[in-house]
């Protein structure tokens, strides 16, 4: 099968609060587009994966990814009075890939995981090909990394605190993949941070880092 894979990345100057204090603001947005990017190229070098949707507000981020093959950028819309900001991103890319992408499955990928390695997305979409509709877990259990549905079955995202419940009350199946998957280990506290160290993770991360 193959996927349409929705990114969506916030614009970098807002992303990552939880990191305030462990870097500067000018740093932690740097990490933002560092990580978003080599999270980006790691699903667009997949086999399966026939586009990558990244739906982003980030002038930075969409100019690096000008001209990328299987990579199309739409612009992250402005989410109304009382709508969640990265559930309208969500939407605004699968949406997409319904009208484009018909025949395609549908996956969403958060663009904060930079120890992800192709194979391991490769892995992750072939065993949710066996079901509808399936989730991976973050490293704690209680997030959701990423999230799929097989051609013709919509998904039903529901990020946010405590994710990976709602999505397997939704009818999503929770994919046996290993803790130690970069698909697995976002970042969003600083404590996350230390684990990069030594790691191997995307260039421009680890450029970044230093």
């Amino acid at each position: 099968m193959c996927w349409a894979v929705v990114i969506p990345v916030k614009d970098a100057a807002r992303g990552k609060s939880r990191l305030r204090g462990a870097l500067a603001d000018d740093r932690r947005a740097a990490l933002v587009r560092a990580m978003a990017l080599d999270t980006i190229e790691a699903a667009r070098a997949g086999d399966s994966v026939a586009v990558v949707i990244v739906v982003s507000g980030d002038v930075e981020v969409t100019k690096a990814l000008a001209g990328h093959d299987r990579v199309r950028v739409r612009p992250e819309p402005v989410p109304g009075p009382d709508a969640d900001p990265l559930g309208t991103a969500v939407d605004c890319g699968l949406s997409y890939a319904r009208q484009e992408m018909p025949g395609t499955g549908s996956a969403v990928l958060l663009g904060d995981l930079p120890m992800l390695r192709t194979a391991e997305l490769e892995s992750a979409l072939v065993a949710a090909a066996r079901h509808p509709r399936a989730f991976v877990a973050d490293a704690e259990g209680t997030g959701t990394t990423l999230l799929t549905a097989r051609a013709g079955v919509r998904p039903v995202p529901a990020f946010g605190p405590g994710s990976a419940a709602a999505h397997e009350r939704a009818g999503h199946v929770r994919l046996a993949v290993p803790p130690a998957s970069g698909l697995r280990r976002d970042v969003d506290l600083p404590a996350d941070l230390v684990a990069l160290r030594g790691a191997a993770i995307g260039p421009r991360t680890a450029a970044l880092l230093g």
